[in-house]
């Protein structure tokens, strides 16, 4: 390994050269206190930036082993020194001052959920620390400007290291608290499974969020307060004791007026499956890890789809147990999406009406005096519930304001009352005996809920020594492999950019490595998420890991492989 003074001394030789000559510096140099990495150098000051990696030993940073001897501990400091790391860049760069990206320093910018990052890697075993990031070398025109690079490197780059990377010159006390706070999250999710429970919503949780746009918290909202009757008390490591509502497996129903907050808590409990930064408000909402957001998707691609639990005796004919369309309905795609949820192994389904097929949801009495159940396709989900719950122990929270036929099969009723939520079990049970006289209707159809294996075929093309197949980001819900966009509007609980970056490269690498058309889906699945966890990104990186990934859930894996039209899946 070569050290500073020789990068510093090559740089000033190519100074005023072409901009090729920046391919020189690539490779690994010995700085003051740290390795410098250069991955790979831009071919060009408008093409994309050039990927630099700060290593620093385990020796050196000095952080207390036990902030990084767990999985969630080590998540939580990563995300910690990334936030930091990405303020000192933020603050240092130079303004863009010459070509293109000239002078450019970013690296990825977290958002309110703490998410595991290519851009930094505390090594579980040393201690160690590899921070990724982008830098634009400097160029005016197309000639080289190395003195604007030598301040980065020499100046900017020492001083952020020593302030972020160094243990004795953090916010100890800080960077405490988020380990803390990490090590009580993980308490919470236990307790899930002790207490049988869906979710947990700690009192005083602040829910409403800044604006649709923003997930920041909301000022002046109302704080989070459970009902007595739901109210439960748990002891964590670090904070103690801790009061909210829990949320029992089975059904559980949220109603009220519109404007009162019903959705907001739904929407609280959807991001629940992920760890977020003290100060969000939602820092104790946890909601089962393999929990799953449904609603309708009109058009989405549907292949091989055992969609009989719902629709059945098509008037076409079409066999629904393997059930394909390019272009479903609102109720085939609820269909479609619950079964595929359930195959994927999820316990807890999440649904609004606002974003449901009323069709698939219910049928009223005055309809199915209309039009018998006999004529109708559609099972309605409200038919499904129970079954679903006692059969198949997969729970459901449902956000309903127009239909009181639910009172009849949940188990908990909460009322959302200008965000406070009201426990009217009784008295929904009530109306609806009253109403219905307690009579329940029966599914024409039998229950089944076993569903055979969907295997992926793999991609032949993909495998040719020659070819090369290109992802491509668009949005935090559109993404393209080898440029067949893949839309993920409807897959709600995909919460940031970066894991849409590594869901693509993911199903290139499924479709080429793991899908055999015998494997099923949800295996080869479970399989690459094993490996992901066992060699992190360069798995799907190679050699030269960049910043710009965070790892997704199987889950959002598996419902970005159901959209992806290109794909032939067998039985």
């Amino acid at each position: 390994m070569q050290n500073g003074e020789d990068l510093q001394r090559l740089l000033r030789q190519i100074d005023h050269k072409g901009y090729p000559s920046y391919k020189q510096t690539a490779g690994q140099w010995q700085m003051k206190g740290f390795v410098l990495s250069i991955d790979h150098v831009q071919g060009d000051p408008f093409a994309s930036p050039s990927n630099v990696s700060v290593i620093v030993t385990g020796a050196k940073a000095a952080f207390p082993g036990e902030y990084y001897d767990a999985p969630h501990r080590q998540v939580a400091l990563e995300d910690y020194l990334l936030r930091a790391f990405e303020r000192e860049l933020y603050s240092a760069d130079t303004g863009h001052a010459g070509s293109g990206k000239s002078g450019m320093l970013a690296t990825s910018r977290p958002g309110q959920e703490v998410l595991k990052r290519s851009a930094m890697e505390v090594n579980p075993k040393s201690g160690g620390i590899t921070a990724r990031f982008e830098v634009g070398f400097p160029a005016r025109g197309r000639t080289v400007t190395s003195e604007s690079l030598i301040h980065i490197f020499f100046f900017l780059l020492p001083r952020i290291a020593e302030r972020v990377f160094c243990y004795a010159n953090v916010d100890q006390n800080r960077l405490k608290k988020a380990i803390e706070l990490a090590d009580d999250r993980l308490a919470l999710r236990k307790l899930l499974e002790e207490k049988k429970l869906q979710a947990f919503v700690a009192n005083g949780s602040i829910l409403p969020r800044e604006s649709g746009v923003s997930q920041r918290p909301m000022k002046g909202a109302v704080a989070f307060a459970s009902p007595k009757s739901l109210e439960i008390t748990a002891e964590l490591p670090h904070r103690g004791t801790v009061t909210g509502m829990g949320i029992p497996e089975g059904i559980f129903l949220i109603i009220g007026g519109g404007y009162h907050g019903k959705s907001t808590l739904l929407s609280a409990l959807e991001r629940g499956v992920y760890d977020h930064i003290a100060g969000d408000g939602r820092e104790y909402v946890v909601t089962k890890a393999d929990a799953m957001k449904i609603r309708a998707e009109d058009g989405r691609s549907v292949k091989r789809v055992d969609v009989s639990l719902f629709i059945n005796d098509l008037p076409s004919g079409t066999d629904t147990t393997a059930f394909s369309t390019a272009d479903a309905s609102g109720s085939t795609s609820q269909a479609a999406n619950v079964i595929e949820a359930i195959s994927a192994g999820s316990s807890v389904l999440l649904i609004d009406e606002d974003t449901c097929a009323t069709n698939f949801m219910v049928r009223d009495e005055l309809m199915r005096r209309v039009v018998s159940d006999r004529e109708e396709s559609i099972t309605p989900f409200l038919l499904r519930m129970r079954d679903l719950y006692e059969k198949n122990g997969v729970s459901t929270i449902l956000v309903a304001g127009s239909s009181g036929s639910l009172f009849g099969v949940a188990d908990v009723v909460i009322q959302m009352d200008e965000y406070v939520p009201k426990d009217v079990t009784q008295q929904a049970k009530k109306e609806w005996e009253e109403e219905f006289g307690g009579n329940e209707t029966e599914p024409l159809h039998k229950f089944s809920a076993e569903f055979a294996p969907r295997c992926p075929k793999e991609i032949r093309d993909w495998k040719r020594p020659d070819a090369r197949i290109k992802t491509k980001v668009f949005a935090i819900d559109s993404f393209s492999v080898d440029k067949e966009t893949v839309d993920l509007r409807g897959v709600s609980q995909v919460v940031d950019r970066e894991q849409t970056a590594a869901i693509a490269k993911l199903l290139k690498l499924l479709a080429t490595q793991y899908f055999d058309g015998k494997c099923p889906l949800e295996g080869a699945v479970e399989r690459i998420c094993g490996d992901l966890d066992e060699k992190g990104f360069a798995l799907v990186e190679g050699r030269i890991i960049r910043c710009g990934l965070a790892v997704p859930r199987k889950e959002e894996l598996i419902a970005a492989v159901n959209r992806f039209r290109r794909l032939d899946i067998r039985y």
